[in-house]
């Protein structure tokens, strides 16, 4: 006898608890890249009617059973995305919301007024009124709500489209560097720099002034024969009627992102109380129904936000923040920030911006806030470059096509070698310059 019990001495066995076995190195290095490949491609690809979390929530789910994440870090980045799944689920709705309150009408008529039947003040009144909506309702309201309107006021001027449209996805990425709450990616970004609502937005001011600024000389210069000086339709029709409980429960949402952030409050309740208070009256006054509500936040697309961030987790865990600790660089001087932004731009067009984002982040903390900050700006700004740098490029491509419009891969890629090195040098330095004079 060995002095092991067996199975016939008659005492219990504990029953073995199930646990995902982890896998070798090599082995899950591979799984977890073929399962983000797998997840973003078919966000890239995905069938009308589809849900990108129809490929991501298996291939998290996977990822966990084979050993390629364990539960435990699984868990972790679940709680961790939680409170910015929730924040995005409440701004799709409160966009959704003013677009049924009617202010998406108002600014197109705005823009057609403004612009007097002129194609340069067109696009002037877009790359203003893109880059206001992106910062405050997000860069998915600049895609979906906007870009139509961008369409028919063009349309009902007689002047080509492309420049203006095109706008709407540039400065949906570009313009979405101002408030923690432009974008995913800097609600992703925000907690880790340790920032306040107020000092984030202070240090990104002039750097999402300048890369805009750059945006519009290159758009300028490379639509020139899409905006002849010449008058097209003049909207001669009354002034818009705007929205104003729309305007003013926006404004109190910001007020109360500033009021959270000041008091350690998680800035999703001020987001929440905002789409509340607009659903509630849309609802009463029989505009909306509350399943409009619930499909307006999206809760296919939080699924797949969920499910990517435990992917890439995997692939965190199997190497790539290794390989990717030896490459980026540390310190806050200026070439230190420019090399952050460059690799985090090129990452987000190799992977796409969200996971460029969830991998960089905890990487970058550690040097402080300015390169946390320089990765928002690699991120925001690098998907400018190709059409799979970020969801919201992906999103728009879905809604010009769906109207006819000729995109093509060729042109929107050399728009963006334009661009993209502009805008990024630009508010690399303008970054630089925030942080010597406001400091962090």
């Amino acid at each position: 006898m060995d002095g092991h019990p067996n199975q016939f001495d008659g005492r219990a066995r504990p029953r073995p608890r199930l646990r995902s076995t982890p896998l070798n190195t090599p082995l899950a290095e591979i799984l977890s890249v073929c399962l983000l490949a797998a997840s973003l491609v078919w966000a890239v690809l995905r069938p009308a009617g589809r849900s990108e979390a129809l490929v991501a929530v298996p291939a998290a789910a996977l990822a966990v059973v084979l050993g390629a994440v364990s539960p435990q870090h699984a868990l972790a980045e679940a709680e961790r995305l939680g409170p910015v799944v929730g924040f995005l689920a409440a701004v799709l709705v409160l966009a959704h919301l003013c677009d049924v309150e009617g202010l998406f009408t108002a600014c197109g008529a705005w823009m057609a007024r403004r612009a007097a039947g002129r194609p340069r003040r067109l696009l002037v009144a877009v790359f203003v009124l893109a880059s206001v909506v992106t910062a405050v309702l997000s860069l998915d309201a600049t895609v979906v709500l906007l870009t139509p309107v961008v369409f028919a006021t063009a349309a009902r001027m007689g002047v080509r489209s492309r420049p203006h449209v095109y706008a709407c996805a540039h400065l949906s990425n570009t313009a979405s560097l101002l408030l923690p709450v432009s974008n995913l990616t800097n609600l992703l970004a925000f907690e880790a720099s340790g920032l306040s609502f107020t000092r984030f937005a202070a240090l990104m001011t002039l750097p999402w002034i300048v890369a805009i600024g750059a945006e519009y000389l290159v758009f300028r210069r490379f639509f020139a024969d899409d905006l002849p000086d010449v008058e097209g339709g003049a909207d001669e029709g009354p002034a818009p009627e705007l929205p104003l409980f729309a305007l003013v429960t926006v404004a109190c949402t910001l007020a109360g992102f500033v009021v959270a952030s000041a008091i350690g409050i998680e800035p999703a309740w001020a987001a929440f109380a905002g789409a509340l208070v607009m659903a509630v009256r849309a609802m009463v006054r029989r505009r909306v129904t509350p399943v409009a509500v619930v499909r307006a936040a999206a809760p296919g697309f939080l699924a797949f936000v969920l499910a990517l961030g435990i992917v890439v987790r995997a692939v965190v865990d199997n190497g790539l923040a290794g390989a990717l600790h030896h490459v980026l660089p540390g310190g806050s001087e200026l070439l230190a920030l420019l090399g952050v932004a460059a690799l985090a731009a090129v990452l987000a067009n190799l992977i796409n911006n969200l996971p460029a984002v969830l991998v960089l982040v905890p990487l970058a903390a550690p040097a402080g806030a300015g390169a946390v900050l320089a990765v928002l700006l690699g991120v925001n700004i690098g998907p400018n470059l190709t059409y799979a740098g970020s969801l919201a490029t992906l999103l728009w491509r879905r809604v010009v096509q769906e109207r006819e419009e000729r995109v093509g891969v060729g042109e929107f890629t050399r728009l963006g070698l334009l661009t993209v090195p502009a805008s990024l040098i630009a508010a690399v330095a303008a970054l630089w310059a925030s942080l010597q004079v406001i400091g962090v």
